[in-house]
């Protein structure tokens, strides 16, 4: 088993081995913990003995391996650096280390001139296995907490055991990308995905070739990436896919099945948040990976509840309570703030505040726990906006108009949470994403003092937190010679370890149970513990915004006609009646 292991530490992203994605993580945790370890041991040893020499093959395998698990790129001359030895003697270490076949070395460029070296696979085997006895014997030696013999000879035991979760960083593929013209990725312009912009670099030292990402607004994503469907041959690898946009883009052929090309275990689909992964299919079938689950959630300034002594809402009346008290205009505090935006942003909106009051947008089945949009494969769909609870949200959002800023109308999703982080509203709806705005400012009033609470729900409704987010898809007519290696990418920077990554670099979306379980990762911020717990309250739920062919003419028509409503022209039945008979129209057209 530890052969496999070494293997997939080195491939980072290989098929997935005995004892999981779990087991893989925690090992190559231990591994760098190790190496750690021993490297500090060693400067110790070396200030404490005179006279004492360096041992060049230690040196240079302790450097090697931590740059591989830190995704860094090593090169002759720096291996020689941290031999602690003469150029000479470190040059002659280093080919024995590479003749032994414990290090490989593989071209940086075409004429095979300039190398990269990187551990062999038996190399990490045998560090494996000893970082395993080192954790055994400092166990035996020094005394751990809880340690027995039993457990001694237990496999690691470290994923079944408190604080030991920990994922490893993301580790080089183990055959450079060769994609002509780098690797292309079209993605929506939010934080998330501007984490990975600001990570290029050492993604492209990971994949082996250059990384190409265009960022578009949420509407002009859409657009794009139905242009680039149009085209004989596709000019992005990767693109990102907004979860209602899903049977739109299978209908319109955007989308290759993911079944068709990868073997799916290589995802580990049970550690993905369910909802998340549910919604990246259509019909059953997948037709992309989950690379930011956000829920949008209910946050409130803990401290200002706690000085008016109100409790954190529950439900859509407590909201209103808390807003009135909580509004000062004259001190150019505001209670709360939400999308009203003209168009896509209020559209949302309103399906999320259906969803509130127990009503979906459209006639989906009521099951367990919910509706059912799972199976959306059907002829008997049609809007449900005119009914008595939509009228009851819409009723809502216009209450909610009294107690938000003056410029609520046009706020969409970075308008209402920039207010929220500098301390002008008390509450604001808005998705996890967006918390780094105020979870990463210490200067801001939010900072420390946020709660994430579900949606407070209505009096028809119970406490879910909508998913929104992305999945990246591989695009139908992208050419075959690119296929493989994009499935390689899309592994890649789905996967745990560069999740984690995303995260310790700004990022407040965690599509995993593992990466939100990870010590480090609760320790920046309450908000993955909070996901976590809903989650498995089964309040995560898609179907507030259910991936229908014609859902985005929906959202549009919902935020035009509740616009408005909200501006007086119309009353909230008039704005629903007409949201009706516009949707029932886009619905008999039929997407194909």
């Amino acid at each position: 088993m530890n052969q496999d292991i070494a293997q997939n530490i080195q491939n980072g992203y290989g098929a997935a081995v005995a004892g999981g994605a779990e087991a893989k993580s925690s090992v190559s945790a231990e591994l760098e913990a190790v190496v750690r370890f021993m490297e500090d041991v060693l400067v110790e040893v070396d200030d404490a003995t005179t006279p004492n020499a360096p041992n060049p093959y230690l040196n240079m395998c302790l450097h090697l391996l931590r740059r591989h698990l830190e995704g860094r790129m090593v090169i002759p001359s720096s291996i020689i650096a941290a031999s602690g030895v003469p150029y000479a003697t470190a040059t002659r270490k280093l080919t024995e280390l590479l003749e032994s076949g414990a290090v490989e070395q593989r071209p940086r460029s075409k004429t095979g001139k300039s190398v990269s070296l990187h551990p062999s696979p038996e190399m990490l085997d045998n560090w494996c296995q000893l970082a395993r006895r080192i954790h055994r014997l400092a166990a035996v030696r020094f005394g751990a907490d809880g340690f027995t013999q039993e457990n001694a000879d237990y496999y690691f035991g470290g994923s079944y055991q408190p604080g030991k979760m920990l994922i490893g960083p993301p580790q080089a593929l183990p055959t450079p990308m060769k994609l002509s013209g780098g690797l292309r990725i079209l993605v929506h312009g939010d934080p998330t995905f501007m984490v990975m912009s600001n990570l290029k670099r050492q993604f492209e030292h990971l994949v082996g070739c250059n990384i190409h990402q265009r960022a578009f607004s949420i509407d002009r994503l859409r657009g794009e990436a139905l242009r680039n469907a149009e085209r004989a041959v596709s000019r992005y690898d990767l693109i990102a896919v907004d979860l209602p946009w899903l049977g739109e883009f299978v209908k319109k052929g955007v989308l290759r099945p993911l079944s068709s090309i990868m073997d799916l275990e290589r995802l580990d689909p049970g550690d993905f948040h369910t909802a998340g992964w549910r919604a990246a299919h259509w019909d059953g079938v997948a037709y992309g990976v989950p690379s930011q689950t956000t829920p949008e959630l209910f946050f409130y300034r803990r401290d200002l509840f706690a000085e008016a002594a109100l409790e954190p809402p529950e439900t859509t009346e407590a909201v209103l309570e808390a807003a009135a008290q909580l509004h000062e205009p004259r001190m150019g505090v505001y209670g709360i703030a939400w999308n009203a935006a003209r168009g896509t942003a209020l559209g949302h909106t309103f399906m999320m505040a259906c969803a509130d009051f127990g009503q979906p947008i459209i006639n989906l089945k009521e099951i367990a726990g919910g509706f059912d949009a799972d199976h959306l494969e059907r002829d008997d769909l049609y809007p449900t906006i005119d009914t008595p609870k939509a009228l009851e949200a819409a009723e809502y959002l216009l209450a909610l108009m009294e107690f938000s800023p003056p410029d609520i109308l046009s706020m969409s999703w970075y308008e209402r949470v920039r207010p929220y982080a500098e301390g002008k509203v008390a509450m604001a709806y808005g998705y996890t994403l967006l918390a780094p705005y105020f979870e990463l400012d210490p200067q801001s009033p939010a900072f420390c003092n946020t709660g994430y609470l579900p949606h407070p729900h209505g009096p028809g409704g119970t406490p879910i937190a909508p998913v929104g987010g992305y999945v990246f898809g591989v695009p139908a007519n992208l050419p075959a010679e690119r296929v493989d290696e994009a499935v390689e990418a899309l592994v890649a920077f789905t996967s745990p370890e560069a999740q984690k990554l995303f995260i310790q670099n700004g990022s407040r979306t965690a599509p995993r149970y593992s990466v939100g379980s990870d010590p480090e990762v609760r320790r920046l911020s309450p908000i993955f513990e909070s996901v976590d717990q809903m989650s498995w309250r089964d309040e995560l739920q898609f179907w507030p915004r259910p991936p229908v062919p014609e859902i985005s003419d929906i959202i549009q028509i919902c935020g035009h006609e509740l616009h408005d409503m909200l501006r007086g022209i119309v009353s909230p039945k008039q704005a629903l009646s007409r949201a009706q008979s516009r949707a029932e129209e886009a619905m008999r057209k039929r997407v194909t």
